[in-house]
């Protein structure tokens, strides 16, 4: 075993921890933000800005970061991103406190780093992995998410619990434990992801530029997309689509149920085979891209979403069972694209311009998933969710031909 598999191990520990920690807290905030947001202005529509503020927020993040670790390595963009998150859901807290919406919905702006830094932590587990084991590595530390993922919605109600019985407001609990956990993962990784992976990577191929700190990229996002191999832009397409697709679909699916009078039991148990089924599943796809290669399990992370799409599309309100199989379909579509998108990207370009093309493809991601939160309300609130569910399906083909023709051999 070589020294450099021994630090891959020893970073990979590390990731997980925090993803465990990260995705409790984001979770934790996230599962309350819309009640809360939409109780203290006395609107609902409030309640749908509380998503959205934080998932601008990430999308907002993802470039700064970016530059930083450029400059810096992955441990300062980590710890910036924890950190940041952290001392929004403490503002959220007093926000719920002095009953302002408006300083919540800046508050999860703020939250917002914290949900990006726990996304891009994915690109440091595959900074040091051999090309044959990149996209597994990258799927371990998606997979590490899964606890915390499924853990946190159920620590709200006892957070709050506990800051009652010390005459805080109920709904500042969530937002403090969120804030607890986000500042131990920044701790976790400032003490533990020693040596930074990003900076041994790059000494192992620019040494001059690692002793030297790097040189920040200050391109824009569109200057950035020019510059990529169409490799590296069929990547970047392929994890934003999903995002969009993902969130668009999966967002409107409570809001069509409860028009059949399903109960809060019923559409918990839908969602949450959707969440698990987003993670659980990466590892197994993280094997087929090494295996198979990235842009086939992108094919398939693409069909998967059209068959979701469908099967969902298709389903009553009242019937769960065919809504459930279209939301797993769903999670599973976008973890394969996620895992596959995220691996064919760090390889298709240069070890110096890594961190810019992540941190350009983390803000599409978080900007499709704003703009299908968005769309799939309108279409939903306009026409209907089987309306909905077509044009999901519509958004994903063009990915998979594209991903088909490449796969194809050319004819010389």
């Amino acid at each position: 075993m070589t020294v450099v598999d021994v630090v891959q191990r020893r970073v990979l520990r590390v990731l997980a921890t925090t993803q465990v920690l990260g995705a409790a807290g984001v979770t934790i905030g996230l599962a309350v933000s819309t009640l809360i947001a939409a109780a203290l202005a006395d609107a609902d529509v409030v309640g749908g800005l509380a998503q959205t503020a934080a998932v601008l927020g990430a999308a907002a993040f993802a470039l700064p970061a970016a530059r930083l670790a450029t400059r810096s390595g992955r441990r300062p963009a980590l710890v910036l991103g924890y950190g940041v998150g952290a001392v929004g859901a403490a503002v959220a807290a007093c926000a719920v406190v002095l009953g302002s919406w408006h300083l919540l919905l800046g508050a999860l702006v703020l939250f917002g780093a914290a949900s990006s830094a726990n996304l891009s932590a994915r690109y440091a587990g595959a900074d040091l992995a051999h090309p044959h084991r990149r996209a597994r590595s990258v799927a371990l530390v998606v997979w590490a998410a899964t606890a915390g993922a499924v853990l946190g919605p159920n620590l709200a109600d006892p957070a709050g619990l506990v800051v009652a019985r010390l005459g805080l407001p109920a709904g500042t609990g969530p937002y403090l434990l969120s804030a607890v956990l986000f500042g131990l993962a920044a701790l976790v990784v400032l003490r533990f992801l020693r040596p930074d992976p990003l900076v041994v990577a790059r000494a192992a191929v620019e040494p001059a530029a690692c002793c030297s700190g790097g040189v920040a990229d200050t391109r824009g996002a569109a200057a950035l997309w020019r510059s990529l191999t169409p490799a590296a832009r069929l990547a970047l397409s392929g994890v934003a689509l999903c995002q969009t697709a993902m969130v668009g679909l999966m967002s409107m699916t409570p809001v069509h149920m409860d028009h059949a009078g399903s109960s809060l039991r019923v559409v918990g148990l839908v969602i949450s085979l959707h969440v698990a089924a987003m993670y659980v599943a990466s590892p197994l796809f993280g094997w087929m891209a090494d295996r198979l290669g990235r842009v086939p399990v992108l094919a398939i992370g693409a069909a998967l979403v059209v068959a979701a799409s469908g099967i969902a599309g298709m389903a009553p309100a009242h019937d769960a069972p065919q809504l459930a199989a279209g939301l797993a379909l769903l999670g599973f579509g976008w973890s394969a694209g996620l895992v596959a998108g995220s691996a064919l990207l760090t390889e298709s370009v240069p070890a110096a311009d890594r961190p810019a093309a992540q941190g350009l493809s983390d803000l599409c991601m978080n900007a499709g998933g704003a703009v299908g939160g968005v769309v799939a309300g309108v279409v939903v609130s306009t026409w209907s969710y089987a309306a909905l569910g077509l044009l999901v399906g519509f958004t994903a083909l063009p990915l998979l031909v594209a991903c088909l023709f490449s796969t194809l051999p050319r004819v010389r």
